[in-house]
């Protein structure tokens, strides 16, 4: 290649680095659907503004079993330190609670909202993401619930009901300005 070629080629290039936007756009952020939890000791949803749906459901209790060994018969020596008899040991297993079952609150879409066609483009949007597999059918049935559930689960809350916030990450409905 001849000189005014590298030159020529140079100069392109510098041009087309020029023509690109400093600008990228960040991936949209995920909402942490936990933050959205209320738990009551009060029967009913949260007071909450006009127009606020609720909707609940229970946490699980985490239940842990923990296994020690206990000592059944001491080892046993001989005058010099020599091991006679190996000590003997048993498993005793028991369980504890670590976090009680508790019910939260959420807001949620309201029911006014939940038609088949908001359920059809939720599907949509859950298949767009590789969580739903099957025809858009527009029924809240099962492997929808699933889908929602595999949604919601690496956000922080592990349930197969709709939150608002889960909804309006997936942009299903508009996002209040502050």
């Amino acid at each position: 290649m001849t000189r005014p070629t590298l030159f020529f080629g140079g100069l392109c290039g510098l041009a087309l680095a020029a023509c690109q936007s400093a600008y990228a756009p960040a991936a949209p952020a995920h909402a942490d659907l936990r933050a959205e939890l209320v738990q009551r000791h009060d029967a009913g949803p949260p007071p909450g503004p006009d127009g606020t749906c609720w909707a609940s459901d229970v946490t699980p209790a985490v239940i842990e079993t923990v296994t020690d060994q206990e000592e059944v018969e001491p080892a046993t020596f001989a005058e010099g330190g020599t091991l006679l008899t190996p000590a003997s040991y048993r498993s005793v297993t028991h369980q504890k609670i670590v976090q009680d079952r508790t019910e939260v609150w959420f807001r949620a879409p309201c029911p006014a909202m939940m038609t088949a066609d908001f359920i059809a483009t939720l599907q949509r949007a859950l298949k767009a993401r590789g969580l739903y597999r099957l025809a858009l059918t527009g029924v809240m049935d099962g492997p929808t619930r699933d889908a929602i559930r595999r949604f919601q689960a690496p956000l922080g809350f592990d349930s197969p009901v709709l939150t608002l916030a889960a909804a309006q990450d997936l942009g299903l409905v508009a996002v209040a300005r502050n």
